[in-house]
């Protein structure tokens, strides 16, 4: 009962979380001003840092979780240089 109960839960959140990464991306897409477009990014790639750890759980592999921790750091990463460039106009000073 409970491993039915896991298995469905788990699906439901995969589903879930593909729905935020497409309603994100749509924010991306139509965004007004560029710092929408900066924090859609970031929720992208936090939704799909959460997609690969639940399928990681799903599937029981370790490389679902590795890969969701490179993502999490590029994803960081890409946000702190946006918001730089967006404050200062330039990345590298």
């Amino acid at each position: 009962m409970s491993a039915t109960l896991l298995v469905a839960a788990i699906s439901f959140s995969q589903v879930l979380l593909a729905l935020a990464g497409c309603f994100a991306g749509w924010r991306i897409l139509r965004g007004p001003r560029a710092q929408d477009r900066v924090m859609a990014l970031d929720t992208l790639y936090v939704t799909a840092m959460l997609l690969f750890l639940v399928t990681g759980m799903r599937t029981a592999s370790g490389f679902f979780f590795e890969a969701a921790m490179v993502i999490g750091l590029l994803g960081f990463v890409a946000t702190v240089a946006l918001a730089k460039f967006l404050l200062r106009g330039e990345v590298i000073e």
